[in-house]
């Protein structure tokens, strides 16, 4: 069992590191890392300005930050301890910092620059844009989410599906609305967050776990 679940998480990791791979074969293939489809997609985003949509994404792009997500992470996680789910509540720490800590790490290895074709209504934390931090964080904290959902109260997880994509999707959109980031930034870190999740699913969430509906 030890060996097939660690095969399965090395599966999904695989995965991720062929995402950020691929991103990277991406970047390098374009005209200074700049493909057309990506120019395209912020060229969309910027036609869609707008005064309120400007102040709408300036707020929606926090969900995706540390700012947000780590205080709400740690109170979660506080309440699952309390209530004796200690598992639960280090996956979704993990799940969170450790998305956190690769999306980080591969942007030191990629060294994308920030696109530049329009002005960015925000500042970023990094000077480098592959893969998206936000999009990272927010998936990870979603996937997290729902997997605890489906694995303490599964008749409620369906109910958290609308609700999670839409603040994931949200985030994402922000990211390229504000011209801090590729689209291929974000569709890179929020798949590679996924499989990142997947794989620390099958190690701390066993599915044979005693669960408490």
């Amino acid at each position: 069992m030890i060996r097939s679940s660690a095969i399965r998480a090395t599966l999904w990791w695989g995965m991720m590191l062929g995402t950020m791979l691929a991103g990277a074969a991406w970047i390098r293939a374009g005209e200074s890392g700049l493909l057309s489809f990506d120019r395209e997609a912020l060229r969309v985003a910027n036609a869609w300005r707008g005064p309120w949509l400007d102040e709408a994404f300036l707020r929606l792009t926090w969900l995706g930050s540390l700012w947000i997500l780590l205080p709400v992470v740690l109170v979660a996680g506080v309440q699952l301890w309390r209530k004796g789910k200690w598992v639960e509540a280090l996956f979704i720490f993990v799940a969170l910092i450790g998305g956190s800590l690769l999306a980080r790490q591969v942007k030191e290895l990629v060294l994308r620059p920030r696109p530049d074709l329009f002005p960015a209504l925000t500042a970023a934390g990094s000077e480098f844009s592959f893969p998206s931090a936000h999009a990272v964080q927010v998936t990870a904290v979603a996937a997290a989410v729902w997997l605890v959902a489906a694995r303490l109260a599964p008749q409620r997880r369906k109910r958290l599906i609308p609700l999670l994509l839409l603040i994931v999707a949200a985030v994402d959109l922000s990211r390229l609305y504000l011209q801090v980031h590729y689209l291929s930034d974000v569709v890179a870190g929020t798949v590679a967050a996924v499989c990142w999740v997947a794989g620390l699913s099958v190690l701390l969430l066993p599915k044979d776990a005693a669960r408490d509906g």
